[in-house]
């Protein structure tokens, strides 16, 4: 179908890959915010288009939870009953694999709560005696002002107000943009923020000092300006498993601790009887602590800070088997197939570009069991494909619906020899 700038209203009937119109030249149109077997009126701007009125809705389509839902640029999938939802997800990860010619057994996709997302990437932008603070529109750059957050943990529902304030002081700049990375953890609010002009110098004294002041009144636990600590009542604390870890500024962490926890329970149950194990893009620690409770952990992640993070909790979990870590980048220096030759079991966990070096070296290894865990089908499926090309089976994958109404699928997959 040729791209075209002129708007079209028509009506069309959504079909499995987007949506299909009567009458006209066939070829997929994405609407969004439809659903399989609708009829639907849309304005069409040629091969995507504007939804306009649902005719004929699904039998699947409930509700929206949210009261943003529609303008607010994420959940684009609230308006889909739950079962055909999970099955869609899972539908996916097996379409991956399938370009890659893997068939396995593929579980019923793990369920996320609402209410339970603990990291939000919150714009700010400048308004009304202060700065706005919200979601970015879909298909847009504008800012939804939001009040509401169905997949947001309460706490930081209720914290919007504060962050408002805290956010006005970083739009110093007319050319800054701030996006506020806001963690909740167990002794409060952990917030790096990046989108602040840098070349005219950065934030001023003055600016620094009225967002410590915010964030001082508002009781949160730590603020920092990419990376560099702009204010700090105490560590940002997370309990991974039987460890309480001290967040670095800006590190990474599953967007839910239900997903988190899921994840883990999948890869410990499938290395158990392990004598060493391998934990490869570790970060701070995720799945490593529960790991060592079955066996020595040996831990590596590109992110120094991170693994010293890691390093820096062994003494808040005693009795686990021993544990090394190291820093190092996995891309440019994957852990060699002669340097896991005294691991029996490894898991990976990369971010969405994959692991392709280490895939390799992971398949020239003598492990006999692995685990990988993902936040992209595709490339987790290229990763398998090279491992079952080495002699490994995919012996299942269980989706994990950790982005809660998004098209973004988390999966545990594991293979042995």
């Amino acid at each position: 179908m040729t791209k075209s700038s002129a708007a079209l209203v028509e009506d069309l009937v959504v079909d499995s890959l987007g949506s299909q119109a009567d009458g006209v030249a066939p070829g997929p149109v994405y609407v969004p915010l439809t659903l399989p077997g609708e009829r639907v009126r849309v304005e069409r701007h040629g091969e995507r288009a504007d939804l306009l009125e649902v005719l004929s809705p699904s039998a699947d389509r409930i509700a929206p939870a949210c009261p943003h839902y529609g303008e607010c640029g994420g959940c684009a999938l609230q308006h889909w009953a739950q079962a055909p939802y999970l099955a869609w997800k899972a539908e996916q990860v097996r379409l991956a694999l399938g370009r890659e010619r893997i068939e396995t057994e593929i579980a019923a996709a793990v369920a996320v709560q609402p209410g339970t997302r603990r990291r939000l990437a919150l714009h700010a932008r400048p308004g009304k005696g202060g700065a706005k603070l919200g979601f970015k529109a879909r298909r847009s750059w504008r800012l939804v002002d939001i009040a509401a957050c169905s997949v947001a943990d309460p706490r930081l529902v209720a914290a919007l107000p504060a962050l408002e304030r805290l956010a006005a002081p970083f739009l110093e700049h007319p050319k800054s943009a701030p996006t506020l990375h806001v963690t909740l953890t167990a002794t409060g609010l952990d917030v790096d923020v990046t989108g602040v002009e840098r070349r005219s110098g950065g934030l001023s004294a003055d600016a620094r000092v009225r967002a410590a002041a915010a964030a001082q009144a508002a009781d949160m636990a730590r603020v920092s300006l990419a990376g560099e600590i702009v204010y700090q009542a105490r560590l940002p604390m997370v309990r991974l498993g039987p460890a309480a870890v001290a967040l670095p500024p800006g590190a990474f962490l599953q967007a839910t601790p239900q997903a988190e926890a899921a994840m883990a329970a999948l890869a410990v149950e499938a290395v158990r009887g392990a004598g060493r194990i391998a934990d490869l893009y570790c970060g701070v620690g995720t799945f490593t602590f529960r790991l060592a409770e079955v066996a020595p952990v040996y831990a590596a992640d590109s992110a120094a800070p991170a693994v010293r993070a890691l390093t820096a909790a062994l003494a808040t979990a005693p009795g686990l088997k021993s544990i090394t870590a190291e820093a190092r980048d996995l891309v440019r220096r994957p852990v060699l197939a002669s340097e896991l030759k005294k691991i029996d079991a490894v898991v990976f966990d990369p971010p969405r570009a994959g692991a392709l070096e280490q895939a390799g070296e992971i398949g020239r290894s003598t492990a006999q069991r692995v685990v990988g865990v993902s936040c992209n089908p595709a490339t987790f499926a290229r990763d398998a494909r090279i491992l079952t090309d080495a002699g490994f089976r995919l012996d299942r994958v269980a989706p994990v619906d950790q982005f809660l109404w998004s098209p973004h699928i988390e999966l545990v997959g594991v293979f042995s020899r």
